[in-house]
């Protein structure tokens, strides 16, 4: 789309260039994906302008608000005969670039609609010449329009080679809420209520925020996320394949969260709040930049409150005398929290060819979660033999630190570059609980025996070196090639009556790769390469009185191949074809040996001996463009072996009373076969709807030759999204979202579906420097959705009902202070990515470039 308004501008501009100016002050916007500059060969003239090597770079801002003007129409005439010789359209940062221009004097036409068309005349001298134009202001036309004003405007989802983007910070509804609301809307995602994260249907993904993995994420993803402020949240990318570059973990693929960045000269301060009825927020982010040199300092805190429901469970378990147990359960619940992080980084270009960043991250969270009045009634053949009523209270809290230094070095030859990056990240964590029984004698009481507690402190520690060099061949290949090494220190001491003991867990990984992309001149684009690492693991557990035992698990290696194939067709369609295989490595939360009982009745205990699984994956993929419209197909088919996944069994606690056991082993086969469906179309400047639908059919077995705890299961799982947005005069703009999931498949058993839905509206005043909005969700529902689940099993029956009550109305508010102008950021900068673990819950950073001047058209091109 944005090459058919590029050419459009170049045609009118070549038509008018003897008589007229665009009519309207004009040109034509773009209203399509891409982020990089595109280019267009001129018709006609091809043969007859003599093409060179000098460069000619600018920004083009608005004069009046020092923004961007994405997507302005830039147009480089020849002076003498005012015959149009290439041109351009700017990025999201209004930056353009014209390249191969051959020595002559020229005008250069820069164009928008709504501004008042500006001409800058330009002489390259010598063959080499890169010129740099700065900046470039553009007045806003004062002249009353009598038609129709076309508005370019960056789409909602942008499709890339090799990734799928969400732009989050284009979506207004997104305001006062935290990372798991985004993801949300995002296609081929899928966040539950309590904030866990799956790629068509499987938790098997990585995270990484800003190209980096963090340990707080390693803890739990779904607790980071309500870490991350949504309204600091740019984009969203989902890479269903990725290239032997990245780490080898994440069997469905690698979702990287971009926050919002400043790379402009000048000061600035951001102040965000929102308060509502079940949470509220306030962030404050300054940036400073002189020259080459800039820093930013930002704080945010959360807190969540008023988060209420009730949840009824019941369950018959089959002793190994045959007598069934019934054990009926039902509470009030209760969520609150504090969530809070503080971030400093640093930036600095050297030179030319040097660059160093840096960033130090710090982090908290206190959660608490409340089970008032759990009602516990255990029935033995129809009678009832005990009753008891409880209070729970269970405490999350935790802190971490991340920080990172990484050096880019470039060469002369374009693309070509070094990088060499460090990390330290560690997470400190507490999970508690306390029982207080309440119906118990006196004598009890005073003994102390009607409370029980568990207290659980543990830390993840990583430290992080890799390097990384690619260099492109001709014009149509390139080879990336490169080392890391990942130490890791995982410890969790458990003390509990009865079950007290500790956990170190050490492993180390050696990984190199290699990588070759190569473009033909008939739109077909190959990426292969191959990666290995290998794992070296030094696991101890202390038991009951002191005893340590080493955990025997043996170093292993591993081999991941990719390979993915585009083919770019006429008419703005593409087609991919992809394979890769990949690690899960199992995190702390599935190796953790401590017994979670904070529900007496449900008790969860992880596996230290756990070994990684491997997923096989195929994807066929088919994205077109046509008008207005970006609609995206995806064919996926997934084999897991060795899978992780918990096992419930029936046992009984030391008091002889039934308990339900979770626990986890590699006994798992999981295949799933689906489509992806999406399409998001301007219907005009100011209307935009969207929507799509996740699809797929998944079969689990777990292949335990015992008959009493051997389990399969499957069926169809489906997901649905719908969103809108509709900008309105005068400043004010209405956006709409619905999710709907439907019932999950388990091993043992579903679990219900749900919904969430949206409405806000929001106000910009002071040339967008401020903005106030409300927005209200769920708000048709006052009781809360209820979600039914259930285990089935030879020696288990269980049913359980969750009622969420989840209406929020909200108020948001934001302000910006200070004023920055363009500076040039060309370098790319590279990060660690720490890619290895099966957290329960993305490979976006270090993007895969592939020489721009044979890059595909119709897909998107890389960055």
């Amino acid at each position: 789309m944005k090459k058919l308004l590029l050419l459009l501008t170049i045609l009118s501009l070549y038509a008018n260039s003897t008589s007229a100016q665009f009519p309207m002050g004009g040109g034509f916007g773009g209203m399509g994906g891409g982020r990089r500059t595109e280019q267009a060969a001129i018709p006609g003239t091809a043969q007859a302008t003599p093409k060179g090597s000098a460069k000619i770079i600018g920004y083009v801002i608005d004069s009046a608000a020092s923004q961007a003007v994405e997507y302005a129409s830039v147009a480089l005439m020849n002076k003498a005969d005012k015959k149009p010789v290439d041109g351009a359209i700017c990025d999201d940062k209004g930056k353009f670039s014209l390249t191969k221009i051959a020595t002559g004097e020229y005008i250069l036409s820069i164009s928008f609609m709504g501004f008042q068309s500006k001409k800058v005349e330009v002489k390259i001298v010598n063959k080499n010449d890169e010129i740099d134009l700065g900046v470039i202001k553009l007045n806003p036309s004062t002249q009353v329009l009598q038609e129709v004003t076309v508005e370019g405007q960056r789409s909602l989802m942008e499709d890339k080679v090799d990734r799928m983007v969400y732009n989050a910070e284009k979506d207004a509804s997104n305001k006062g809420g935290d990372g798991a609301d985004v993801l949300r809307k995002v296609p081929s995602l899928t966040v539950d209520l309590d904030g866990n994260v799956s790629l068509r249907g499987s938790q098997n993904v990585r995270v990484l925020i800003n190209n980096k993995p963090s340990t707080i994420i390693a803890s739990s993803v779904a607790d980071a996320l309500k870490q991350i402020p949504a309204d600091m949240i740019k984009s969203v990318e989902v890479i269903t394949s990725p290239s032997a570059k990245y780490d080898a973990e994440g069997s469905s693929g690698i979702i990287n969260i971009i926050t919002k960045k400043n790379t402009l000269q000048g000061l600035t301060l951001n102040l965000d709040t929102s308060v509502g009825i079940r949470g509220g927020n306030l962030s404050l982010n300054g940036n400073y930049r002189r020259g080459n040199m800039g820093f930013s300092l930002g704080g945010f805190g959360r807190a969540n409150y008023n988060i209420n429901g009730r949840f009824e469970n019941n369950q018959i378990t089959t002793g190994t005398d045959g007598v069934k147990t019934t054990n009926n359960q039902s509470a009030e619940t209760r969520n609150s929290g504090l969530f809070g992080n503080y971030q400093l980084g640093w930036d600095w270009d050297i030179n030319k060819t040097n660059s160093i960043t840096a960033s130090v991250r710090l982090g908290a969270r206190n959660q608490s979660s409340f089970q008032d009045g759990l009602l516990s009634q255990i029935y033995r053949n129809n009678l009832l033999s005990s009753s008891t009523t409880r209070n729970v209270e269970s405490l999350d809290n935790s802190n971490n630190v991340d920080a990172n230094f990484d050096y880019t070095h470039t060469f002369k030859k374009p693309q070509q570059e070094f990088t060499l990056s460090g990390q330290y990240s560690r997470n400190n964590r507490d999970n508690n609980f306390t029982n207080t029984i309440l119906n118990l004698p006196d004598s009890l009481v005073k003994l102390g025996q009607n409370i029980i507690t568990n207290t659980n402190p543990s830390y993840n520690q990583e430290s992080t070196v890799q390097a990384d060099y690619q260099t492109p061949i001709g014009k149509t290949q390139m080879i990336e090639f490169g080392g890391k090494g990942i130490f890791r220190q995982v410890n969790s001491v458990f003390r509990q009556l009865g079950n007290n003991g500790s956990l170190d867990y050490d492993q180390n990984i050696a990984a190199s790769y290699f990588s070759y992309t190569l473009t033909t001149k008939k739109k077909y684009s190959l990426k292969v390469g191959g990666r290995y690492e290998y794992t070296n693991i030094d696991a101890t557990q202390t038991s009951e009185g002191g005893v340590a035992k080493n955990i025997d698990i043996a170093d292993y290696g591993t081999f991941v191949p990719s390979i993915n194939l585009s083919k770019s067709l006429k008419g703005g369609t593409t087609l991919k074809i992809a394979y890769n295989r990949r690690i899960q490595r199992p995190s702390l939360q599935f190796l953790n040996p401590n017994r979670n009982a904070s529900n007496p009745s449900n008790v969860t205990e992880g596996n230290p001996n756990l070994a990684p699984e491997f997923t096989n994956n195929y994807e066929f993929t088919v994205n077109t463009f046509f008008k207005n419209t970006f609609l995206t197909t995806a064919l996926f088919m997934r084999n897991t072996t060795g899978g992780i996944q918990s096992v419930r069994t029936s046992t009984t606690d030391a008091q002889g009373k039934p308990i339900i056991l979770t626990n986890f082993f590699n006994i798992g086969n999981e295949d799933a076969y689906g489509v992806n469906l999406f399409g998001n179309v301007n219907i005009s400047n100011k209307l935009q709807l969207g929507g799509g639908t996740d699809v797929y059919y998944t079969v689990l077995k777990n292949n335990n030759p015992n008959p009493l705890y051997n389990a399969t299961n499957q069926g169809w799982v489906a997901s649905f999204r719908l969103f809108g947005s509709y900008n309105l005069a005068k400043g004010w703009g209405l956006q709409t979202f619905a999710f709907y999931r439907g019932n999950q498949v388990q091993l043992q058993g579903n679990q219900g579906g749900f919904a969430m839905y949206s409405l806000s509206v929001k106000k910009d005043f002071l040339n967008k420097k401020g903005s106030i909005g409300f927005g209200a969700e769920n708000f048709f529902t006052p009781d809360g959705f209820v979600i039914k689940s259930n285990v089935d099993s030879p020696t288990i029956t269980q049913n359980s009902t969750t009622t969420l009550r989840n209406m929020n109305f909200k108020i948001n508010f934001s302000y910006r202070i200070g004023k920055m102008t363009f500076t040039d950021t060309r370098k790319k900068k590279k990060s660690v990515n720490n890619d290895d673990l099966k957290d329960g819950g993305g490979d976006g950073g270090g993007q895969q470039a592939a020489p721009a001047q044979a890059a595909p058209t119709g897909g998107g091109r890389p960055r």
